[in-house]
């Protein structure tokens, strides 16, 4: 039987990436991807309000959709919270950015092209509404909700990521199933006694991600590593 712990180790770091929403580079990149060139993709097909998904290797991001070529979209960003500059804020969040963002956890709400919003990958539109049935408001609803909430805001991986900003804004209820799928990753990482490294690490990167109160998740981190050290 394959010890679990290197695959644990190695699932918990494809879910970090996750957390901080790195955008991949390609192989032998050392700066940032510029962003395809204005008119790389066809608007026409989207309507004001639309819900945009851009899936990723790790990930799915997402915003809606406001026209004129324009996408709302929340991100984890350091600089609001250390500058008033909207020029500079409204320049394209580099990784840098976004990793600083995670761990001070703020972010903005922004507006951006829809080049810059999906970064080279394809668009799905309104994917999340047959999980939504009868729940999602009319377009202009949806847009007037993501344009209201334009601007700094917290960032929490739990409670207020990209995909709990675009399920309020069309559905009107704040749900993630991508931290959901991650909870329930991490849960199953902890009770596998077998996986006690992989648990102290996700233990730390919670610390330092998610800002979980230490006194509630060190015992829980040291605890079956001192019992993993004895046995």
């Amino acid at each position: 039987m394959k010890n679990p712990v290197p695959q644990a180790a190695s699932l918990l770091l494809e879910k970090l990436m996750l957390l901080v929403h790195i955008r991949p580079l390609p192989a032998g990149s050392g700066g940032e991807t510029p962003p395809p060139a204005p008119g790389y993709y066809d608007t026409s097909c989207f309507k004001r309000g639309d819900l945009l998904e851009v899936p990723r290797t790790l990930f799915i991001h997402f915003g809606i959709y406001l026209g004129e070529n324009r996408v709302a979209h929340l991100m984890p960003d350091i600089l609001p919270s250390i500058t008033s500059d909207r020029r500079q804020i409204q320049q394209v969040v580099t990784n840098k950015r976004l990793i600083l963002g995670v761990i001070a956890r703020t972010a903005s709400v922004r507006v951006d092209t829809v080049e810059d919003f999906a970064y080279g990958g394809s668009i799905l539109v309104n994917h999340m509404d047959r999980l939504f049935e009868d729940q999602v408001l009319s377009s202009e609803e949806a847009a007037r909700r993501a344009e209201k909430l334009v601007g700094a805001t917290a960032y929490s991986l739990l409670w207020n990521n990209c995909e709990h900003f675009v399920t309020y804004c069309r559905y009107g209820a704040p749900v993630s199933f991508q931290t959901d799928k991650f909870c329930e990753t991490v849960k199953m990482i902890i009770r596998d006694q077998r996986s006690v490294l992989a648990s102290v690490l996700v233990g730390l990167a919670s610390i330092v991600c998610l800002g979980v109160a230490p006194s509630t998740t060190l015992p829980t981190i040291f605890i079956p590593f001192f019992l993993w050290m004895a046995g």
